[in-house]
């Protein structure tokens, strides 16, 4: 009998301790969430928007500084690096001129 009421008593304890841990961690709202298909479609289009635009000028960010360093090679005039990098450059141009 003791056995039992100490077992129930663990057992209690746990149970209080996974209940408390599941509210701490906001597993209901999570459920709510995800049983929620518009919230969880808006959210992710937004997520989803976000990262785009964060590539984007990401992207565009880095571009700049390669073509940058791209011709500050060619100004320092080396022979055939020199030359097939001004032909990237070249071409880029002409691509960013015909837009």
């Amino acid at each position: 009998m003791a056995e039992e009421k100490t077992l129930l008593k663990n057992i209690s304890k746990k149970v209080d301790e996974i209940s408390f841990n599941m509210e701490k961690s906001k597993f209901a709202d999570y459920v709510n969430y995800l049983e929620n298909p518009k919230k969880l479609l808006w959210t992710n289009f937004l997520a989803g928007v976000s990262r785009g635009f964060g590539i984007a000028v990401g992207v565009t960010i880095l571009g700049a500084i390669v073509m940058y360093l791209l011709e500050m090679i060619v100004g320092w005039n080396l022979p055939v690096i020199g030359k097939f990098i001004s032909e990237i450059v070249r071409i880029v141009e002409e691509d960013l001129n015909r837009r």
